[in-house]
């Protein structure tokens, strides 16, 4: 099992995040907010994954990029357990909460997610949402 999370596996291209916040689903688990992107075409483009975390919410740059850390590693650790559609899919993780959590809540709380987004992305996809 291939624990990695390289490169092609993060969101990073403006393109594909403006069409993630635009077109994307979303639901709300706390401390997350979750939008997801299920795209048809190519079958060699793997899941895809953006984290955030609000300069609003948690003012300390220090703060921000250590939650982003530990959400990282809690979707390193977990991203087996998602279930890979046809075509590529788009995750984008947006942290709400106004304190960092501990680590083990954070991974419980991603797991979670994980979870509720097999269940969301096994349902057809409704074009007119």
């Amino acid at each position: 099992m291939n624990y990695r999370l390289q490169k092609r596996e993060r969101l990073h291209a403006q393109k594909s995040i403006k069409e993630l916040f635009s077109e994307g689903s979303s639901f709300f688990l706390y401390p997350f907010k979750v939008l997801y992107l299920k795209k048809g075409g190519e079958e060699t483009e793997s899941t895809q994954v953006l984290f955030s975390v609000s300069k609003k919410k948690i003012k300390s740059a220090v703060k921000r990029n250590f939650v982003k850390r530990r959400m990282r590693e809690a979707y390193r650790l977990n991203k087996h357990s998602l279930q890979n559609p046809v075509g590529p899919l788009y995750i984008g993780l947006v942290y709400v909460a106004s304190e960092p959590m501990d680590y083990a809540s954070i991974s419980s709380k991603v797991s979670q997610v994980l979870s509720k987004l097999n269940s969301q992305i096994s349902e057809p996809i409704d074009s007119h949402e």
